[in-house]
């Protein structure tokens, strides 16, 4: 059986709803997919379906999106979407083990390279003679 789940964009915080198994699994929400995740399409079967690690939703998609009295109580949230996608993830397990999620993107490393840092050229300051 199937119940609606709801959930917010990170974004801007428009409210959306899917349908929802009675078994939730869900890792969390974020505005960028996670390394290593597969997602599905709300529309495409996504509820223990292998290979898919979570849903992408788009923010205003009409058939999702909550608004006025649809809204849940309580809560306030813009009428509109703000168009961008945002991801919800499930936990996974690797050999029982839970895998715990990476940010895609580009990765910064700070502080390795050839040297140290440099300053401007020229006298030191006061030798203190």
């Amino acid at each position: 059986m199937a119940y609606p789940v709801t959930y917010y964009c990170p974004r801007c915080g428009a409210v959306h709803e899917l349908q929802r198994e009675g078994y939730l699994a869900d890792k969390t929400v974020t505005p960028y997919p996670l390394e290593g995740w597969q997602y599905a399409n709300p529309d495409e079967p996504f509820e223990d379906e292998a290979g898919v690690d979570g849903v992408r939703i788009v923010c205003g998609d009409e058939a999702r999106l909550l608004s006025g009295d649809d809204l849940p109580t309580g809560a306030t949230a813009p009428d509109l979407g703000c168009g961008e996608p945002f991801y919800l993830s499930f936990v996974r397990f690797e050999g029982g083990v839970e895998i715990e999620p990476e940010p895609e993107g580009d990765r910064v490393t700070i502080g390795v390279g050839l040297g140290g840092p440099r300053g401007p050229g020229g006298p030191a300051g006061p030798h203190g003679d």
